[in-house]
């Protein structure tokens, strides 16, 4: 099973252009979910999710941010809305979204989003989160992890598959607020990943990133429970995608993470839906 988690960096920059540029890394890479965050909606009922899932033939559930008012104040455009959304191969019979936790100074309205994937053999528990951003929001973040970790298990219940929680979490991997996850028994899928290979997805070649760390800093994850019985849901590769420019267009100002999944299937099966 391809995993994908992107942050899309909503209605920012040239951002029909970089439409475009999502589209073409999300059909090169054919993956079977992906979780999306800043992701931009419409008073008018669009979306980049629902318009990402019929060019690519995939279900959507998309949760738009109840308190986008902050970054509507950045673009100078109140029409325009935020959220979080679940592409799937597969349907989604089950969703639901939090709203995390934040003092009011600082809250824009991040999200959690689960939805229940209707895969073959196991239904699949996935989420995808967006933490709030900033050098001094450690303290928010942490309140926020841990809120997404109670989410998660109240709804990962009723399937051998572990849950898989994606999402922008504006924190580096030694953070606290990543390593609540890893106490809430959910692992990060980079530890697969070859040592040797790039992995900041957040990265100073992006020309879209003011004043960006050097060398880079990974902020986005793949984070998967424990694999069940015959290596269920234990990662198999992970990689970096979308870090790059399309037609010399960079998609976004932060690169995707591709994670591919045991999901008790044999890779070659004849018919097996995005390999």
């Amino acid at each position: 099973m391809r995993v994908v988690t992107w942050n899309l960096w909503w209605r920012f920059g040239p951002w029909a252009e970089r439409q475009k540029a999502i589209l073409a890394v999300l059909r090169e890479l054919r993956p079977d979910v992906v979780g999306l965050q800043e992701v931009w909606c419409t008073d008018d009922g669009g979306d980049l999710a629902t318009w990402l899932a019929g060019e690519l033939g995939l279900h959507c559930a998309f949760a738009p941010s109840g308190a986008p008012e902050r970054w509507q104040r950045r673009i100078a455009d109140d029409t325009v809305g935020i959220g979080n959304a679940v592409l799937s191969r597969w349907p989604v019979t089950e969703r639901a979204a939090l709203r995390l936790p934040a003092p009011g100074d600082v809250d824009d309205g991040r999200l959690a989003l689960y939805a229940r994937l209707d895969a073959p053999g196991h239904p699949v528990p996935f989420f995808t989160a967006h933490l709030n951003s900033g050098g001094g929001a450690s303290a928010v973040r942490r309140d926020q992890a841990a809120a997404l970790v109670d989410f998660v298990a109240a709804h990962r219940h009723g399937t051998a598959f572990p849950p898989v929680v994606t999402g922008d979490f504006n924190a580096r991997p030694e953070s606290p607020e990543v390593r609540l996850l890893r106490a809430g028994r959910l692992h990060d899928a980079w530890d697969h990943a070859d040592p040797a290979a790039p992995a900041a997805t957040w990265d100073a070649a992006n020309p879209y990133i003011p004043n960006p760390p050097v060398p880079g800093a990974r902020i986005d994850y793949v984070h998967v429970g424990p694999a069940a019985a015959g290596g269920l849901g234990a990662v198999r590769a992970v990689r970096l995608a979308g870090d790059h420019p399309v037609d010399g267009v960079w998609p976004s100002d932060h690169a995707a993470v591709v994670a591919d999944l045991d999901d008790g299937r044999a890779v070659n099966a004849p018919g097996r839906p995005g390999w």
